[in-house]
């Protein structure tokens, strides 16, 4: 069952592809940010997806939100992971499943991964919009996307 819409997003500071620590409360200092939980690296899905938010990055950027990915494979991974696929935003390691537990992000039966789901949080750390789906991979991005332009034109009032 995920955060419901409208709690505040929980804090966490976790390492990115670079090993510098990522803090989420720090981005959303500035920024909303679409937070994107995904099972594994380099799998056919979270290719897909992460490859979306990508050539969408600049779209999300304009309308005031960060993109961060999140999955459980470790640093050295998502390095390699980034590199590949040239992403131009940083994905974020949790290998213990930490920040899985605190957005109570589940697993996908029948593979027991990581489950495929995304937060879109306010720049105050309300929680706007959630979903999930395992095999719409790329529909994660457009649901953001719709959610960050109403976000952006709700603060230009």
């Amino acid at each position: 069952m995920p955060l419901p819409l409208g709690s505040k997003a929980p804090d966490f500071e976790l390492a990115c592809e670079t090993g510098d620590r990522i803090r989420l409360h720090d981005i959303l200092a500035e920024r909303a940010v679409v937070l994107f939980f995904y099972p594994k690296d380099n799998t056919p899905g979270c290719t897909a997806e992460s490859c979306a938010f990508r050539d969408r990055y600049e779209v999300f950027s304009q309308a005031g939100a960060e993109v961060l990915g999140v999955s459980r494979d470790a640093v050295a991974s998502h390095r390699r992971f980034v590199s590949d696929h040239r992403l131009n935003f940083h994905v974020l390691a949790d290998p213990d499943g930490h920040v899985h537990d605190l957005f109570r992000v589940g697993h996908s039966v029948p593979f027991l991964l990581p489950a495929r789901e995304t937060y879109v949080i306010d720049r105050d750390g309300w929680i706007r919009h959630h979903f999930s789906s395992q095999l719409r991979a790329t529909k994660h991005v457009d649901e953001a996307l719709r959610v960050v332009k109403r976000l952006a034109a709700e603060r230009a009032g």
